[in-house]
C-alpha cells in the first residue's frame, strides 16, 4: 500500500497486517482518482469506513482542501492516524472514530458537506445500498457531488434510488466502483 500521487507520492503506508479491514488496491485506487482527478484539488473529501486511510490519503495528497475520515474499530483508527501522521498530511484531515451512521449525523448537525464521499463498507453486507439511503437522509452532499462505493462485483446496487442516479461503474476483478450523482 503506496500513495500513488501528490505530495506524498510513493509512501508507503503501514498495512492492517491482522485487523479487520480490506484496503482498497492501489490498482483500484489509482483508477478512482484517474476518474475524479480534475474534481480533487481543493475539494471537501469524505472517506467512510478508512481503515487504513489509504483513499482519503490520496486524496489530501492530490490537493483535497479537507477529509473527514470516518473508522469505528480503535485499532484501525490508530493505524489510520499513523498513517496520516507519517505521510505528513495533518492539515485537512480530520478522524472520526465512530460508525459511520454517528459520523454522518456529526457532519449534518455542523452543517457540512462533501464534494466527493467515498464508502468502502464491508463486502456482501449489504451495506452500500444502506448508505445511500444513510447519505440521502443526512444530506451532507454538495449539490454537484459524486459519491462513490466501493463494493464487490457481484455486489447488486440500485441504478435510481429517488435521491442520487448511478452515473458510471466500473469493474475491476471481484471489486467495483459506482458511481453516483444526486438527482
Amino acid at each position: 500500500m503506496r500513495v500513488i500521487a501528490g505530495t506524498a507520492k510513493k509512501r508507503r503506508l503501514k498495512s492492517p497486517g491482522n485487523l479487520p479491514v480490506r484496503p482498497t488496491a492501489d490498482r483500484i485506487k489509482e483508477a478512482l482518482f484517474n476518474i475524479l482527478s480534475v474534481r480533487i484539488p481543493g475539494c471537501s473529501f469524505a472517506d467512510l469506513y478508512a481503515g487504513t486511510g489509504g483513499v482519503g490519503i490520496e486524496a489530501l495528497s492530490r490537493g483535497a482542501g479537507r477529509v473527514l475520515f470516518a473508522e469505528k474499530d480503535s485499532r484501525v483508527a490508530r493505524l489510520l492516524t499513523e498513517n496520516i501522521n507519517m505521510t505528513g498530511l495533518n492539515d485537512g484531515a480530520e478522524i472520526m472514530h465512530c460508525d459511520v451512521d454517528m459520523a454522518l449525523r456529526r457532519v449534518a448537525q455542523r452543517g457540512e458537506n462533501f464534494d466527493i464521499i467515498f464508502a468502502d463498507p464491508p463486502y456482501r453486507q449489504g451495506l452500500a445500498a444502506r448508505m445511500l439511503n444513510t447519505l440521502a437522509r443526512y444530506k451532507v452532499w454538495q449539490v454537484n457531488a459524486m459519491i462513490v462505493m466501493e463494493t464487490s462485483s457481484d455486489e447488486e446496487l440500485p441504478e435510481n434510488t429517488g435521491v442520487f442516479v448511478l452515473w458510471r461503474r466500473e469493474k475491476y476483478g471481484d471489486t467495483a466502483l459506482s458511481f453516483y450523482r444526486p438527482v
